[in-house]
């Protein structure tokens, strides 16, 4: 069977061409087990938020891009949708441009036992981010985010 990584990246590169031609930006691919099912998701969006008619152009074209392929194994659903207001940080440029924005962060390994933080994304660097947390500055290796998002709390 494929791997999960595999599918998600074989995935990616039958999508991007489809995204790309309609001046869409792929936010996430993730091909996750949920209960019974096997989920295919593909996260898109646009400058001033993507449309369902967008996520059905997408889904219809990857469908038989992945039909013609089939190279996934497991009986699975596709789903095309926005990342949504806590839009998942995933690239570099999900993080450039969300300094100076209020983000989520879990981490792989409590810090003074806590593994969650939310704070204003100060800074992105290449191994690093800077969170201000209540007037304090906390550097976090990138390395140790299991998971970063916009935060919803505005």
């Amino acid at each position: 069977m494929a791997r999960r990584v595999d599918i998600e990246t074989k995935t990616e590169e039958l999508v991007l061409p489809i995204i790309e031609a309609n001046n869409f930006e792929l936010v996430d691919v993730e091909y996750v087990k949920e209960g019974a099912n096997w989920y295919l998701r593909v996260y898109a969006d646009k400058e001033g938020g993507i449309a369902i008619d967008d996520c059905v152009l997408i889904s219809r074209s990857l469908e038989e891009k992945l039909d013609a392929e089939d190279f996934i194994e497991d009986a699975y659903i596709l789903e095309v949708s926005s990342p949504g207001l806590g839009r998942p940080l995933k690239k570099e440029k999900d993080y450039i441009r969300s300094v100076g924005k209020s983000i989520d962060i879990k981490l792989y390994k409590a810090i003074d036992k806590q593994k969650e933080f939310t704070g204003i994304l100060k800074e992105n660097m290449e191994d690093q981010i800077v969170l201000t947390i209540e007037d304090q500055d906390i550097t976090f290796e990138k390395k140790s985010i299991a998971s970063a998002r916009l935060s919803l709390d505005f």
